[in-house]
């Protein structure tokens, strides 16, 4: 380890933003607002890294073990290790989970594997995050004794899982904004079921991506921010992205690292979860190759083709958790391109806002390539996939498994003797549709979804409209 590293690995981590408009800020700071001043993200101010041999020593923990190590050094020393500690084991060894491996890994090949991240409340890897984040807000905003409003977009699968965490929160309120019509029923019915006086649901007439620009718009009102005290859950908020990182380190642990390398592929629209996973291997996880699977709304796969981002239309899929054009957390990985260059940065940001594209140099995209393989997969390869893994095990996969699946084969025949992992990030029961489609049966029920059927739905249809979402959010709100 050099010297710089040293040094900063004696010190707390400070959190700065993409764009460099606001001073650092320290973890609970980043926690309660989730977005910076600057519209810019956060990113810690160094990576922390875990040795070869502290890396040997976690092999055979338990998931909540190993979280307290990778998440340690992010917390700068906001909460007490046995308060954090707490914090884990209760999220993770309470039976919020349903597979005491809390997130198994099931082997379909000599040497792949399929990381089952469903296990969750909501049967999706967002509850894996989400669970944590709920019950780190509500032990730190009663010590405290503070009260936030925490707005997010979904498309499909952050909605229900925020929800779920954060229902029960003394002092949070939450809306949650969703395309119309452009979601599975049951990924509906989850958020919209829940009946909670903090939880508030929108339907917009619009698509994820409109949702999500509303979302940064709340945000990038500075008197609003401050007067709701808005936060965020979706994926903008580091401490998602904090605790995504986990699972990659007991995947690989499982599997033999550090002593060999392991590869993934992640099904993405938005960029977090396999964001996490690149920051799994600045951590020092010997990560091989990372795959990033698209469904036919491709800008991340066109993206690494070309090196041109460039918004095309959202045409709606079978995956639709991936009909998503603008990734939020790429600006993070951006700011890493850059060297951590935030006039950069801004200058590329500006041009995407204004021209709806940007393009990168060649060293720029050198070093991207280097880190991230991309692949698609269209709706009819989608059907293909999941028909094909069902006829070969007897076993049912949600489409997004199947896009990720598909981009997995591809790189694996690159380079079979790397053990490669598919991340499964949605239980195939939360798309009976496309799976009866595909394979000819429904999925098995799971009774917490077969009961969202039976349930009225609480939700408020809005038109695609800034004024009147912000003013529906001011109405709603409760007072501490």
């Amino acid at each position: 380890m050099n010297r710089e590293k040293q040094k900063n690995m004696a010190r707390n981590i400070r959190y700065i933003s993409t764009r460099g408009g606001v001073e650092s800020q320290s973890f609970t700071d980043v926690l309660l607002a989730g977005m910076a001043g600057d519209g810019g993200l956060f990113i810690p101010d160094y990576w922390p890294e875990l040795s070869p041999e502290q890396l040997t020593g976690l092999q055979g923990k338990s998931y909540a073990e190993i979280a307290m190590a990778v998440i340690r050094p992010f917390m700068g020393g906001a909460l007490e290790d046995s308060v954090l500690q707490s914090l884990l084991e209760d999220t993770y060894e309470s039976g919020g989970f349903s597979h005491r491996a809390i997130a198994p890994l099931v082997q379909i090949e000599p040497n792949a594997w399929i990381l089952e991240l469903f296990h969750g409340p909501t049967l999706s890897f967002k509850d894996y995050a989400m669970q944590f984040l709920g019950k780190l807000f509500d032990y730190i905003l009663v010590r405290e004794n503070r009260r936030i409003t925490i707005v997010g977009a979904t498309s499909g699968d952050t909605g229900s899982a925020a929800i779920e965490a954060c229902r029960t929160c003394r002092n949070i309120d939450i809306f949650i904004l969703h395309p119309q019509g452009r979601t599975s029923e049951v990924q509906r019915r989850q958020m919209t079921t829940v009946d909670a006086p903090n939880v508030f649901n929108i339907a917009l007439d619009g698509t994820f991506d409109d949702c999500q620009h509303i979302v940064k718009s709340l945000f990038a009102d500075a008197s609003l921010r401050e007067e709701l005290n808005l936060s965020a859950v979706n994926s903008i908020n580091w401490v998602r992205i904090m605790a995504q990182i986990v699972y990659y380190f007991v995947a690989a642990l499982a599997l033999g690292a550090p002593q060999r390398p392991v590869s993934f592929t992640v099904p993405t629209g938005n960029f977090g979860n396999v964001y996490a996973g690149w920051a799994a291997r600045r951590m020092g996880l010997p990560i091989h190759t990372l795959g990033i699977a698209t469904n036919h709304n491709d800008i991340l796969t066109r993206f690494f083709e070309s090196g041109e981002m460039k918004i095309d239309s959202v045409v709606p899929s079978l995956s639709p958790s991936m009909d998503i054009q603008i990734s939020s957390n790429f600006e993070r990985y951006l700011f890493e391109l850059t060297g951590q260059d935030h006039a950069a940065l801004q200058k590329i940001m500006e041009r995407f806002r204004n021209n709806k594209s940007f393009i990168l140099d060649r060293e720029q995209m050198i070093r991207a390539r280097k880190d991230f393989i991309a692949q698609r997969c269209s709706d009819s390869g989608t059907i293909e996939i999941m028909k094909k893994y069902f006829e070969e095990t007897g076993n049912l996969i949600d489409p997004h498994t199947a896009v990720a699946l598909y981009g997995a084969q591809k790189i694996m025949a690159t380079d079979p003797a790397v053990p490669m992992v598919t991340l499964a990030c949605a239980h195939p029961a939360k798309f009976p549709q496309a799976v009866h489609q595909a394979t000819g049966i429904a999925p098995p029920d799971v009774p917490r979804l077969a009961a969202l059927m039976k349930k009225p739905e609480h939700y408020t249809s809005l038109p695609n409209d800034l004024p009147k979402v912000k003013n529906f959010i001011r109405q709603q709100r409760r007072s501490l």
